[in-house]
């Protein structure tokens, strides 16, 4: 499908997944902009993301030298354990060899010959990951789920996603206060509930709350609570699995773990099968919500939150009453080591 709609960039997929697999030093070969904003967030979660500054000169007779030097300053000044070189569109067109350039340096370094010009950004974190493979960061095993999960992942957006049609316009979705409101009053009946967190990766950091805030308000609601935090994928995501579900444990909200942060997009039929099985009278569906087709929540009075504004409309069309977006969600979740409280989350305890 051709979008009309900005979709994420493979450049930008490749850099997030060198963060999972813990580099600490992420050198851009392309022009000092290239991915400023995404590189910049990056930083504040721990990763030094550096550029080679590609200019008029090197458009013309090649950046390699350039690379070299850059690879050897951030060895020198960082001293770090791993490092990824990421390739963009200047660096491909002028055809760079970034293998070539990695052999500089004594770190263990992985290049990644990518660029924007991908039709899915999934391809930027396959071929990362099968750079690590072949560098011995991680086995065939992991490579081979990995693949898996995107392709599964790719096919729920497709279906009933931001990618399902060429443009969809953003929403903001509708008030908090509104759908709080409406889960108290639901809590508090005494009706069966299921809260289903099906989060992606860091972004739990903020969809556990509006768990952790309804367990708050109403403890004593026949509330059952299932979260994607088994301990499973690469480094920085079985870590952060582990901190939210201590931080849900802290609340103690009483949380079965279903499934892991990077298995969001495989998780649908199995978390519906548990939410036709709970006898729920309604759901509170937060993270990726859109992952559970429509089959398993019919008579189910569904509020879901995404973070993405272009969710609103095919949420609505999968009948849920209520619809939110946390709004920057995704930069207020970087960096971050604990649940960290959502706008939906402090409306609720307000009103509670």
């Amino acid at each position: 499908m051709k979008y009309l709609q900005p979709r994420p960039s493979s450049i930008v997929a490749a850099l997030y997944t060198a963060r999972d697999l813990e580099v600490d030093v992420a050198v851009l070969h392309g022009p000092s902009g290239c991915s400023f904003k995404h590189a910049r967030l990056l930083e504040e979660d721990g990763m030094r993301v550096l550029t080679t500054s590609l200019g008029e000169n090197e458009f013309i007779f090649g950046g390699e030298r350039r690379l070299e030097e850059v690879l050897l300053e951030a060895e020198a000044t960082f001293g770090p354990r791993r490092m990824a070189v990421i390739g963009t569109c200047v660096a491909m067109i002028i055809g760079e060899d970034l293998g070539q350039a990695v052999h500089a340096v004594r770190t263990p370094t992985i290049a990644v010959d990518i660029h924007a010009g991908f039709s899915e950004n999934i391809d930027g974190v396959i071929i990362t990951l099968q750079a690590a493979a072949d560098a011995g960061w991680i086995d065939e095993v992991e490579l081979e789920r990995q693949r898996s999960l995107l392709a599964a992942a790719n096919e729920v957006e497709k279906l009933r996603g931001a990618a399902s049609r060429p443009y969809i316009e953003p929403e903001r979705g509708d008030l908090k206060h509104l759908a709080a409101s409406r889960l108290l009053e639901l809590a508090r009946s005494g009706a069966t509930g299921i809260a289903v967190m099906n989060a992606k990766k860091e972004t739990a950091y903020m969809f556990a709350d509006a768990l952790l805030a309804l367990h708050e308000a109403v403890p004593e609601a026949p509330v059952r609570y299932l979260a994607n935090l088994e301990e499973r994928g690469l480094p920085k995501v079985r870590n952060d699995a582990r901190r939210i579900a201590d931080g849900l444990a802290g609340g103690q909200v009483p949380v079965e773990a279903v499934g892991s942060l990077d298995e969001y997009g495989a998780l649908g039929d199995r978390l519906g099968e548990e939410i036709r099985a709970s006898g729920a009278e309604y759901a509170l569906l937060c993270g990726v919500p859109h992952a559970i087709p429509a089959e398993y929540t019919g008579g189910i009075e569904v509020i879901s939150i995404t973070n993405g504004p272009r969710q609103v409309a095919p949420l609505r069309e999968l009948g849920h009453r209520f619809v939110l977006v946390e709004v920057d969600l995704h930069p207020k979740t970087l960096g971050v080591r604990a649940i960290v409280e959502s706008e939906f989350g402090a409306v609720l305890r307000s009103l509670a």
